[in-house]
């Protein structure tokens, strides 16, 4: 099984922020774990104004002495909300960049896993912190588990519950596969190993797919292949079922996943070097605001 030793969980006291620390709790009492309970206070940018009398420079406002007492107090209140059973919670209030702070945290700890809620708004600032936890997963040194606003309480434990994961072939994905089965549990539900076929990258004949011998080769292809990439070690591991849909893959993860009644998504990610996108392009994003469960995002 994956050990998950330490979970760090970036707090900003919002009910987003408290249904990941319910999680955070639910996986550390899982596989015996510890928390840090980490809230980041951003320090304001230095700026100049130019009054009538001239340029006036404003300091940056750091966290001061009693501010950062009043912080700490204010987080251990907000994590003794939640029932920890027993389990560690380390409160720790640091100050800087946010997703800096946050990632050099995970790093220095080290941890094995991030929680973090979402808001689940619309538009680009849909994710808890603004794009905070967009930009951690792209440079998280640990997985991260992405908890949506739906997601009041955790249902079943993750080990004991049905994985769906998305898998294009790629290095990233079948590194997600082989943490996706680890976690799994033997007597469990299993894995759902989802391979998305999307036509219109198939081919450039346009024409071809309306022929719907075309597609059914193109989803047999895909099956066979889906099959070969699954080692023999994962479904001796636990049950795995395959699944190929085509479509847009987000929206057939999404739909898929929620089809299937799985407890969380696993997806593989990996930075490009020029924008430092996640897997699929968009997609992992999609996935992460979209999703009707939580989304356990690991790096190759």
């Amino acid at each position: 099984m994956t050990a998950i030793r330490r979970i760090l969980c970036p707090l900003d006291f919002s009910r987003f922020s408290r249904h990941a620390l319910k999680q955070a709790v639910a996986l550390a009492r899982e596989f015996g774990a510890e928390i840090s309970a980490l809230h980041v206070f951003t320090i304001a940018p230095v700026m100049e104004v130019v009054p009538p009398a001239g340029r006036t420079a404003i300091d940056p406002h750091y966290l001061s002495a009693t501010t950062r007492q009043e912080l700490t107090t204010e987080l251990r209140d907000f994590t003794d909300e939640v029932e920890a059973g027993g389990v560690v919670i380390h409160a720790e209030v640091a100050e800087g960049d946010q997703v800096d702070t946050i990632v050099r945290r995970a790093e220095a700890w080290p941890a094995d896993l991030i929680v973090m809620g979402t808001h689940g708004r619309t538009g680009l600032e849909r994710l808890v912190l603004g794009s905070v936890a967009e930009k951690v997963l792209r440079r998280a040194p640990c997985p991260v588990l992405t908890i949506p606003r739906r997601v009041l309480t955790p249902t079943r434990a993750l080990t004991l519950g049905r994985l769906l994961c998305a898998v294009d072939f790629s290095e990233a994905s079948l590194h997600a596969l082989r943490y996706a089965a680890a976690l799994a549990a033997p007597a469990g539900p299993g894995l759902c190993v989802l391979n998305v076929v999307e036509l219109f990258g198939a081919t450039r004949d346009l024409a071809s797919l309306e022929i719907p011998d075309f597609r059914v080769e193109l989803v047999r292809a895909a099956r066979a292949r889906l099959e070969a990439a699954v080692p023999a070690d994962v479904r001796a591991a636990c049950p795995v079922a395959d699944v190929v849909t085509t479509g847009r893959p987000w929206e057939e993860i999404v739909r898929v996943a929620a089809e299937q009644d799985c407890d969380a998504i696993v997806l593989g990610v990996r930075q490009r070097a020029a924008a430092g996108l996640l897997l699929f392009g968009s997609t992992a994003q999609h996935v992460v605001r979209d999703a009707a469960c939580p989304v356990l995002t690991i790096r190759a």
